[in-house]
């Protein structure tokens, strides 16, 4: 026994070194110190949709084929959807201060169904953020090594994942800060890069709109206008990726500073300036330098080749930094899949769509199974994949855009159904409409294009998980019937209670006496019929009893004091519900509560103050019993008491689990 809390102690120690000491939630300042400020936000959540300018232009680009100068209606259209898009999840923010961004926008405004179809897509696009950000970023890496590196490609791809892991782990504005510096040095190295090629060729501009003129007259006169059309509907859908990563503001509004709507609004407009700038830029700029691919190379790698091959051994070294940016952009990009990610699966799992377990924290706050799952599943993604971002970007697209139009559609329906109430309800609408009419566009022009190269895979993948959200709902939704069944059947017939009255009153209390401590979770049937199987067991040998209820912090309470207040005073006035009942009886009842993030801790700190008041005490937890048991139903719930038995067990402290059958 000595020897396990030796162990214990050491691992303890071990996880304090890798992820930090154990953060407070009821520090007064705790809610500052975890909050992002507008520019933390725009590193940390941004970075998703700057990234894509590594990507997204240039899959457009390529599908214009020999036809590069039709470039410039596509940067236009590139520009025109960013705003749109960004000014539709601003009013999103606006109508969702609280978070929740797609999930919760169609789950509100269209139908629950909706929203966990929303939510699956949103996950599967997360993982996909983060698969394609890290095979992406490490392409780029390769782009300036030699060729014999490339077989270290997916090793290379596994280690900054699980790196990206650890910092999650640690905290949301650890990982940010830590990244900041990548992030700097991207945008000063393309921003100069952009900049000098538009000074560089400013005097060739009306060349290229003469050839742009050109190049649309012989493709109407030839194909036609239908031709035309398709080619650049076709290159800007191509593009869809660059849009990817303007949704994750609206998805993180709890991690914002005070006030939280007006930092989302923010980095939202933040994010589109540079985004804008960034995508449109390169297309243009492939233009000016004409570039074309070359094996081994990103377009960006080639375009700031020719860029800086007049300056030197500088522009060589420029070139290389300017890489490693974008590599370590890449990278950074990924940690809006685990930002966003765990924030959807929590929001799901209070929903009860997913697992409960993913709405727990850890001591650092921190969603930590969500960041585990979501890391995890981004290493099958891309070992599966092999690290290929043409395949990934198929994928990525598709997933992100259900998300789009169901919560554009969300929204919609929400103004059309608020036009009493709201004055400029109207121009709300067509900013939504209209976002809603693009992302419907891009969507089909996609799945069109791309169904057989491998769309097909991820409308598979997304319809699968559905099924199985659909499953776990269902178990939850059957489980709740049975409680409500033991709430009844106990709460409203106390006769059928086995509780008998204490013969000597009148004693004196006797804290020396035989003690139940009972581990309760709210005031309801499985208390009460645990409670009622001591005296069935027991009969009158216990003389005191303790109750004990610890308030677990999640993800829907860590949202401010308020909140956390709210909690402790839910658990308080259930244990005093406890102790009264039980008083009324004749015996002698106390209340033990607290309030944190792991219920087995609490409960291992409160038994030593315990025991120490009454030392012949002898711990009980109830534990519902399923009829058809089963691993499904093992892994849907976290069986708090077997784990407190466990812990206990280690300290010599006696514990009795009280089968509760529903």
């Amino acid at each position: 026994m000595q020897d396990s809390g030796i162990y214990d102690k050491k691992l303890k120690s071990l996880k304090t070194l890798i992820l930090g000491e154990p953060r407070n939630p009821f520090d007064s300042d705790i809610f500052h110190k975890v909050s992002l400020i507008a520019l933390f936000a725009w590193v940390g959540l941004g970075s998703d949709a700057m990234s894509s300018a590594s990507y997204g232009p240039e899959e457009a680009y390529l599908a214009l084929g020999h036809h590069i100068y039709l470039a410039i209606f596509v940067a236009l259209s590139i520009i025109l959807t960013i705003f749109v898009i960004s000014t539709s999840y601003s009013q999103i923010i606006e109508l969702f201060p609280t978070g929740g961004g797609g999930y919760l926008v169609a789950s509100k405004l269209l139908s629950p169904s909706l929203g966990m179809l929303s939510g699956c897509a949103l996950l599967i696009d997360y993982v996909l953020t983060i698969a394609i950000s890290i095979a992406s970023g490490v392409d780029a890496m390769l782009s300036f090594l030699p060729t014999s590196w490339h077989m270290f490609k997916l090793g290379f791809a596994f280690f900054v994942i699980m790196a990206i892991i650890l910092l999650n782990l640690r905290g949301i504005k650890e990982s940010v800060l830590f990244l900041i510096p990548i992030f700097v040095l991207f945008i000063i190295a393309h921003v100069a890069l952009i900049s000098y090629a538009f000074f560089t060729h400013f005097t060739s501009a009306p060349i290229v709109m003469s050839n742009t003129v050109t190049d649309v007259h012989n493709i109407a006169s030839g194909a036609g206008l239908s031709a035309l059309l398709f080619i650049v509907i076709h290159s800007y859908s191509m593009g869809a990726g660059t849009y990817t990563g303007i949704e994750a503001v609206s998805n993180a509004v709890p991690v914002m500073r005070e006030p939280r709507v007006k930092t989302a609004k923010k980095t939202m407009h933040l994010m589109a300036l540079s985004l804008a700038f960034m995508a449109a830029g390169l297309m243009l700029t492939y233009i000016f330098y004409h570039v074309s691919p070359e094996a081994g190379k990103t377009l960006n790698a080639i375009l700031f080749e020719n860029i800086t091959r007049s300056w030197g051994p500088l522009g060589h070294y420029f070139v290389i930094a300017t890489l490693v940016s974008e590599a370590g952009l890449l990278f950074v990009a990924a940690q809006t899949g685990f930002l966003d990610g765990p924030r959807v699966l929590a929001n799901m799992a209070l929903d009860r769509w997913v697992p409960t377990r993913f709405a727990t924290l850890s001591d650092r706050l921190v969603t930590q199974n969500g960041v585990l799952i979501m890391g995890v599943s981004a290493l099958v993604m891309v070992f599966l994949t092999q690290g290929s971002v043409k395949l990934l970007i198929v994928l990525y697209s598709i997933a992100v855009f259900i998300t789009f139009i169901l919560s554009q559609a969300g929204m919609v329906r929400h103004w059309w159904k608020s036009k009493a109430k709201v004055k400029d309800w109207k121009k709300k609408l067509i900013i939504n409409g209209t976002g809603l009419l693009m992302t419907v566009l891009i969507l089909m022009s996609v799945i069109a294009v791309k169904f057989g190269e491998g769309g097909w895979v991820t409308l598979l993948i997304i319809g699968a998980f559905a099924g199985v959200v659909i499953l776990i709902r269902r178990h939850y939704d059957n489980t709740s019937e049975l409680i409500k069944e033991l709430n009844a059947k106990v709460i409203n017939s106390p006769e059928c209670m086995n509780i008998t009255k204490n013969d000597k009153p009148d004693e004196i209390i006797n804290m020396q006496d035989k003690t139940a401590v009972l581990l309760v979770n709210g005031f309801n049937g499985l208390g009460m019929q645990a409670l009622s199987t001591i005296f069935k067991l027991f009969g009158g040998m216990y003389k005191n009893f303790v109750f004990v209820q610890i308030g677990v912090i999640d993800a829907g309470v860590f949202k401010g004091v308020e909140e956390i207040q709210g909690l402790q005073t839910e658990v308080c006035k259930d244990v005093d519900k406890y102790v009264k009942l039980i008083s009324s009886h004749g015996y002698y009842a106390e209340g033990f509560t607290a309030v944190g993030t792991d219920v087995v801790e609490e409960i291992t700190k409160l038994a030593p103050e315990i025991l120490k008041k009454f030392p012949n005490a002898v711990f009980f937890g109830g534990q519902i019993v399923f009829p058809n048991d089963s691993r499904l139903t093992r892994w849907l719930h976290n069986y708090t008491v077997f784990a407190s038995q466990r812990k206990l067990y280690a300290d010599g402290i006696p514990f009795v689990v009280l089968p509760i059958k529903v």
